[in-house]
């Protein structure tokens, strides 16, 4: 066997104490991160274990709130939560409200029952009655009726011993008839003639003095005739009557200028202005 010079001895005795190194190096990482890990691992058991106590402290704590709550309400019963009476005042106000505004609806519905519909009903049933006896005759059931010897006069009864009248002409005399009876029937006055409108023949175009009148009514028609210029004006009235707008509520005027047309019994058409075809207006009179 070759012998080991120095120098390689030296080599062997770097390199295991370099590998010593690194083995210790290794062991530490490895004992660090066992380390690490077992911090974490207490941290959270830490953190579960603290969650835990807390939730069990919320549980004794509310076990012991409802266990002492009914026992306080009972020893003081007398103390009252302010909100529930403030709740059942607001509620005591709107049912009293509530039972005004039914009275006054109850006050009103009468009232109108009273002054509006009862009446109403009343009448249309007298105007039914009123109907009925007057078609079936009977209309004496509408008077209220009178009695027999009512009125009599009890100063003439010396006179009346003195007089010598038979029973019946007593009775007669006393009786109070009806004024319907005593009253002569009322004769109407016979109405007069109706007037009878009846207007000149129109005459011929080719006729001297004949124009034509047109006639606009409010309602917008047209009514044309033709006159002679020495026709009376009192024709065009007679000519309104006719085709049913009367002289005491229409007026007629002229188109331009429109003015009332002057009409008087001793005027003619000529007179008036009406010597060529024109054209007239009627115009309700103002009251």
């Amino acid at each position: 066997m070759k012998k080991k010079t120095h120098s390689e001895k030296v080599i062997e005795g770097k390199s295991a104490v370099v590998e010593k190194k690194a083995e210790e190096n290794d062991k530490r990482e490895e004992s660090g991160k066992c380390q690490v890990s077992m911090d974490h691992e207490g941290w959270f058991r830490d953190f579960l274990l603290l969650g835990g106590r807390f939730l069990l402290l919320l549980a004794f704590l509310s076990l012991v709130i409802s266990f002492i709550t009914p026992r306080i309400n009972f020893l003081s019963p007398n103390v009252s939560n302010p909100s529930t009476e403030v709740l059942e005042d607001e509620k005591e106000k709107q049912t009293r409200a509530r039972k005004q505004q039914q009275e006054k609806h109850l006050e009103k519905t009468t009232a109108y029952l009273e002054n509006v519909l009862k009446p109403r009903q009343e009448s249309q049933i007298r105007k039914k009655e009123e109907h009925f006896y007057r078609m079936t005759g009977e209309t004496w059931k509408l008077t209220e009726g009178f009695q027999l010897g009512e009125g009599e006069d009890s100063e003439d009864d010396d006179d009346l011993e003195t007089t010598e009248e038979t029973p019946s002409k007593k009775a007669l005399r006393k009786r109070k008839l009806p004024e319907n009876i005593l009253k002569r029937p009322h004769v109407p006055e016979l109405s007069k003639p109706k007037k009878v409108i009846v207007l000149p023949e129109e005459p011929k175009d080719a006729t001297d003095g004949a124009v034509t009148v047109a006639l606009r009514c409010p309602s917008g028609r047209l009514f044309r005739r033709r006159f002679l210029t020495s026709h009376s004006t009192q024709i065009l009235l007679d000519w309104m009557r006719k085709v049913g707008y009367p002289p005491e509520i229409y007026v007629v005027c002229t188109s331009y200028p429109r003015r009332p047309l002057e009409i008087k019994e001793e005027f003619t058409l000529e007179n008036a202005g009406i010597t060529v075809d024109t054209v007239l207006n009627l115009e309700e009179k103002e009251i």
